[in-house]
This record gives structure tokens, C-alpha cells and sequence, in this order.
């Protein structure tokens, strides 16, 4: 029995491909698209009512993270208790835990935004880069010494995706 929370929102109702694993225990509200291979856990709330949210191909949504009016390329992982409001994450990105963007934010492909940043309304982030800080720094990755890539496989696509699969009641 599935208790997924899907609510239309001005005749638009939510659409997850048929190998993503939604929650039970998630909200989703509106123009809502999940990719394949996608998960999102527990607590998370979509809510495309300004405007869509898309998931990504291998995209991961942390429990009770909030996405809202967002965009998120493929192999994205989005950490627990994100909020990211109005924003563009390009593919194999990686936002930390309850870390928040603000309106207009765009985060370049390959980018690790540190757990707890906040990033303020309009910011750019350039691909391959370190974003931490309340506000928002920005480093080029090839400046921290940080295997963005090493990072990106541990936490995206395969090890998540399989994990998703394993806690079946949580995805009925």
C-alpha cells in the first residue's frame, strides 16, 4: 500500500518515472517530474507551484530536504534537510546537508556546496567548484585539495541508487 503524498496543483499533477523510488513519506506538489533512478526520501517536499521542479536521471533527495520551484540535472545529490528555493543545480553537483540556496542560484556542473552554506539570491557558481560559508565563498575545486570526483562516486548514482532499492517498505 503505497501513502505517497502527491497533490495536483492547478490541474498539474506530479509525474515519477516508473524505476524511480519515491517515499511514501514524501510531499509532491504540483509540476513535479523524477527521473529515472532518482530516490527521494523521507520528509522531502517538491513543490512546483511558482514553477517546475525536475529531478534528474540518478538524482538523490536526502530526507527532509525542501525543493522548491528547482531544477536538478542528473547524478545530482542534495543532502538531508537542504532547502533550495528558485534553483539550478547543473549534473553531478552535490549540495551538503542542511545547506540553503536562495532565489536565482545557479550551481555549475561538478560543484560541492559545503553542509550548512548559505548561498544568497542571484549567486553563479561556476562548474568544479567549492561553495561554503554563511554567505556563500567560492573556490575553484582545483584550489582545495578536494577529489571532487572521489566525493561524487561515493555519494551519486550506483552506491545511493542500490541503497534506495534495498530499504523496500520505505519505496513500496
Amino acid at each position: 500500500m503505497v501513502d505517497r503524498r502527491t497533490y495536483a496543483f492547478e490541474g498539474t499533477q506530479p509525474t515519477i518515472d516508473e524505476t524511480a523510488r519515491v517515499s511514501r513519506e514524501a510531499t509532491l506538489v504540483g509540476d513535479v517530474d523524477i527521473g529515472a533512478d532518482a530516490s527521494v526520501w523521507p520528509g522531502v517536499v517538491l513543490r512546483g507551484d511558482v514553477g517546475p521542479v525536475r529531478i534528474g536521471r540518478e538524482t538523490h533527495v536526502g530526507d527532509n530536504a525542501t525543493i522548491h520551484a528547482s531544477q536538478l540535472g542528473e547524478q545530482v545529490m542534495v543532502g538531508h534537510g537542504a532547502i533550495l528555493n528558485e534553483t539550478t543545480v547543473e549534473d553531478r553537483a552535490l549540495v551538503g546537508f542542511n545547506a540553503t540556496t536562495n532565489s536565482d542560484v545557479t550551481i555549475g556542473s561538478g560543484s560541492i556546496v559545503a553542509a550548512g552554506t548559505v548561498v544568497p539570491d542571484g549567486y553563479d557558481i561556476p562548474p568544479e567548484s567549492f561553495v561554503r560559508g554563511v554567505p556563500a565563498e567560492i573556490t575553484p575545486l582545483e584550489k582545495t585539495g578536494i577529489d571532487a570526483e572521489a566525493i561524487l562516486k561515493e555519494y551519486s548514482s550506483g552506491e545511493y541508487t542500490d541503497l534506495a532499492k534495498r530499504h523496500e517498505e520505505l519505496f513500496e
